[in-house]
C-alpha cells in the first residue's frame, strides 16, 4: 500500500470511532503524512484563534496550567490530611497528579513558545544582520514544527493504544488514561499556532525594518 493510500485510510478510521481500526491505521507510515496535514491545520486554527480572540490568546494555556497545578496541590494537600488525620488514603492520590503534571507542563510549554524563552540565543543572534536573523528564526520555526509533528503523531498513537487496551488510571476505577493522553496533541496543536504566530511576527518586523530579535523574559510577556 502506498503512503498516500495509508494516509487516506486514517480519516475513515477516525470517523469510525473504533479504537482498534484507528490503532491499525495509526501504525502505518501514512500517519506521518496525515499528521503533517493535521498539524498544519491545527496550527492555523490555533493561530487565528489567538489572533482574533485576545482573551484566549492571553489566558488559555496559562489558565489550564494553573488549574492543573491547583488540582495537583489540592490532591496532595488533602492526601496528607487524609492519611495523618483520618488514617485513610485515596488510592488515586499518587497516580492522578502525574497525569495532571503532564497536562500542566505541555500547555505551559506552548505558552513559553510564545515568550521565546526556550533556547532563544537572543544575545548572540541580535548581533547578526536582519536577513541572517530571519534565516535562523525560520530554522527555529521549522524545527519547532517538526517537534510538534513528532509529538502529535506519537501521542495520538499512544492515546489510541491506551484506549484499545482500556487502560485505567491506577487506583481509580472510572478514569481512563487516554482522557489525559489526548490533551497532549491538543497542547502541541496550540504550540504549532504559537510557532506560526512567532514567525509571522518576525516576518512582519523584517519587512518593516523593525527590530526582529527581542530579549526574552522568563515568566514575563514580551
Amino acid at each position: 500500500m502506498s503512503i498516500l493510500a495509508e494516509a487516506g485510510s486514517v480519516l475513515p478510521a477516525i470517523l469510525s470511532a473504533d479504537s482498534w481500526e484507528m490503532s491499525q491505521a495509526f501504525k502505518t507510515n501514512g500517519m506521518w503524512l496525515f499528521g503533517c496535514v493535521i498539524t498544519i491545520i491545527g496550527g492555523v486554527i490555533a493561530y487565528y484563534l489567538y489572533r482574533y480572540v485576545p482573551f484566549v490568546e492571553r489566558h488559555l494555556e496559562r489558565g489550564l496550567s494553573v488549574a492543573a497545578y491547583l488540582v495537583i496541590a489540592l490532591i496532595i494537600f488533602w492526601g496528607v490530611i487524609d492519611r495523618f488525620v483520618f488514617s485513610n488514603q485515596w488510592s488515586g492520590s499518587t497516580t492522578v497528579p502525574p497525569f495532571l503534571f503532564m497536562v500542566m507542563a505541555w500547555f505551559a510549554c506552548s505558552y513559553n513558545v510564545k515568550l521565546r524563552t526556550h533556547l532563544s540565543f537572543s544575545e548572540f543572534r541580535s548581533k547578526m544582520s536582519p536577513s541572517r536573523q530571519m534565516v535562523v528564526l525560520t530554522m527555529d520555526a521549522v524545527l519547532w514544527f517538526g517537534f510538534c509533528l513528532i509529538a502529535i503523531v506519537t501521542s495520538l498513537r499512544f492515546t489510541v493504544l491506551s484506549a484499545t487496551n482500556f487502560q485505567m488510571v491506577d487506583g481509580v476505577d472510572d478514569v481512563m488514561k487516554w482522557w489525559f493522553y489526548i490533551l497532549v496533541p491538543i497542547a502541541f496543536a496550540l504550540m504549532t499556532g504559537r510557532v506560526f504566530g512567532n514567525w509571522m511576527e518576525d516576518w512582519g518586523n523584517y519587512k518593516s525594518g523593525q527590530p526582529i530579535i527581542k530579549q526574552a523574559v522568563i515568566g514575563g510577556d514580551v
